[in-house]
């Protein structure tokens, strides 16, 4: 949204917008309420969606957080939690090309310096996993490709 709306400035500097470049209002106030119910939603389930999302890793993975004899759970942990809300910032705004820019490629070259791509393949999946328990099919509709986005670009 915000991406949107800024390319709308800069394009429509001393005229009026189209209605054609003003259609992303109305596709995203059609959908707003969809949004925000599943921005609560995740945040009121945060805590549980990342335990669940532990629990399978390390039911999959059981060596997963162990690097050279550390344990890198509370870090993992951290992490996901901080992916999880800028995702879902995301989602609120429908900004995912922002949410990349700002957070995953920044976050993608920190993983990349420390290996991580595996973990973050498989936590990003995982998650997609976890989340229908949380999101009606409306939702997961909007939320499921912020996720997926979070797994090709962290994961690979």
């Amino acid at each position: 949204m915000l991406t949107n709306v800024e390319a709308l400035v800069q394009a429509t500097d001393g005229r009026y917008a189209s209605d054609q470049e003003l259609m992303f209002f109305q596709t995203y106030l059609s959908t707003v309420g969809t949004r925000l119910r599943a921005y609560q939603k995740i945040q009121a389930a945060e805590p549980q969606i990342v335990a669940q999302v532990m629990t399978r890793l390390k039911a999959q993975t059981p060596d997963l957080f162990q690097v050279n004899g550390q344990d890198l759970a509370a870090k993992w942990q951290r992490d996901t939690v901080r992916v999880l809300r800028y995702s879902a910032t995301a989602l609120l705004l429908d900004d995912p090309e922002r949410f990349k820019e700002t957070l995953l490629s920044w976050f993608q070259t920190i993983m990349r310096a420390f290996g991580a791509q595996e973990s973050c393949d498989l936590t990003y999946a995982a998650m997609q996993a976890v989340i229908p328990q949380y999101l009606n099919a409306e939702e997961l509709k909007l939320f499921l490709p912020i996720l997926e986005l979070s797994r090709v670009t962290l994961g690979r």
